[in-house]
């Protein structure tokens, strides 16, 4: 979750950055660096520092994951969105991933550990709906497959969740 300061603290950040004329890897380093993660509020001034819309400031960091994963963090949970596993009830399963994490697209979970963020299209078309954990695949999910999945990168299966 984002508290009220962290746009203010972002843009400050951006903005010193964008002064010394340093790319948006040097950008998203140093928000993850001070955050631990590159915030949601970090998307309208990164747009603003590079010139591009927020789409594609937002594309840049999914596109660089890396840059928003922790040491806090360990999983970062990946429903796939797109129209085949959509047709195969993934879209459902997506919805118990979050109902089962209690945070919405592009949340952590407060304890740090998980992270859900959509993808679209693993690939797996043939074998839906499927999701990506971390850099593992499931495939073939079903409401008790994904809560086996959320139980596991939680701890909630006794395990340390790694």
């Amino acid at each position: 979750m984002q508290n009220s300061d962290d746009g203010a603290r972002a843009r400050a950040i951006v903005t010193a950055l964008a002064e010394q004329a340093v790319g948006p890897l040097a950008m998203l380093d140093a928000l993850a660096t001070a955050f631990g993660t590159v915030p949601e509020a970090a998307v309208a001034p990164l747009a603003e520092a590079i010139g591009v819309d927020r789409f594609e400031a937002r594309a840049i960091m999914l596109f660089h994951r890396d840059f928003r994963a922790d040491p806090g963090r360990r999983h970062v949970v990946r429903p796939c969105r797109a129209e085949r596993c959509r047709q195969r009830g993934g879209w459902e399963i997506a919805d118990r991933f979050a109902a089962a994490l209690g945070i919405g697209w592009y949340e952590t979970t407060a304890d740090g550990r998980v992270t859900l963020e959509p993808a679209y299209c693993l690939g797996l078309c043939d074998h839906g709906p499927s999701a990506a954990i971390d850099d593992e695949v499931a495939m073939r999910l079903d409401r008790i497959g994904a809560e086996a999945l959320v139980a596991r990168v939680t701890g909630r299966d006794g395990s340390t969740g790694a």
